[in-house]
């Protein structure tokens, strides 16, 4: 027996109108698990993206005037060079910088469109023998105030704090997401098995007409995929909404130097929302399959 789209649709909002608390509740907890999953996907990309500069050992940052002579700039590579207190060090051009500035700041052009290469500040990434706070501090002091510095940035305990925080609270939530989502796949199951026991003797009815039992399914499954949507286009915008009101925040003008970059590409965030939009089918499959499963081969 064949099932036509404008049957299934039907019978697929009459079970989600008959079940409706329970169907709210449950597009609540995918959307709230999903969201979750996402801010802790989101997150963590901020802060790699944050910390990129911070790899492989980079404990201080010394940023150049982009005016900067050449004797000035000698001046610090010789500094650099000489001092046995550091390991290794790396240059970062002015077109580098551009470049990493122009992927930092992808999702906002008008910013890219008012900076030239010339106008960003060359730097130099040391990596000391040291990693201690107290030493790196000290190196970095050294180069502090010199001619033709602008700035010394220094990763410290505070990137070191961030790099933590980043992974206690990304625990946090994949745990909290994933509690939630095995309720959601539940509450999904619940809702499916409770909509065919009311229709019970309809069903029985079905099925002495000979329906097969893919017909009798689809509707409720159909059930499962809909209360899943539902919830993953809620976390898509709280998703859209903690990226553009918490995350983006920390990496304003005006916010800390070592938080420069903490914000996430639209190709990240693409990725993040595909992601929920997976889990949500499979969420969905599981419970719903488990409960029409269940029933037809009592």
């Amino acid at each position: 027996m064949a099932i036509s789209p404008l049957y299934a649709v039907r019978e697929t909002g009459q079970n989600l109108w008959r079940n409706i608390l329970l169907t709210t509740a449950t597009i609540i907890t995918i959307g709230v698990s999903l969201l979750m999953f996402g801010s802790f996907r989101l997150f963590n990309d901020a802060v790699d993206n944050a910390t990129e500069r911070w790899e492989g050992g980079i404990e201080f940052v010394i940023w150049m005037n982009p005016e900067a002579s050449v004797e000035q700039d000698a001046a610090i590579q010789e500094a650099l060079n000489s001092s046995p207190q550091i390991r290794d060090h790396t240059y970062v051009d002015q077109l580098e910088t551009f470049e990493e500035f122009k992927e930092l700041f992808a999702d906002t052009p008008e910013m890219i469109e008012v900076v030239t290469p010339e106008a960003m500040p060359p730097s130099y990434r040391v990596v000391p023998l040291d990693p201690g706070a107290d030493v790196v501090e000290e190196l970095a002091n050294q180069f502090r105030g010199r001619p033709g510095v602008k700035e010394v940035v220094s990763a410290n305990e505070t990137i070191r704090s961030i790099q933590d925080l980043a992974d206690r609270a990304g625990i946090f939530l994949f745990a909290g997401s994933f509690v939630l989502l095995a309720a959601a796949t539940l509450l999904i199951l619940t809702n499916i098995v409770s909509a065919i026991r009311n229709r019970g003797r309809e069903i029985e009815i079905m099925k002495v007409v000979g329906a097969t039992n893919w017909f009798i399914r689809i509707p409720f499954m159909l059930e499962g995929l809909a209360q899943a949507m539902i919830g993953a286009a809620l976390s898509w915008g709280g998703l859209y909404a903690f990226d553009r009101f918490v995350l983006s925040e920390f990496s304003q003008p005006d916010g800390l130097e070592l938080l420069a970059g903490f914000r996430v590409s639209d190709e990240q965030f693409l990725t993040t929302t595909i992601w929920l939009l997976g889990i949500a089918i499979v969420v969905s499959v599981i419970g719903s399959l488990v409960a029409v499963t269940r029933y037809l081969d009592a």
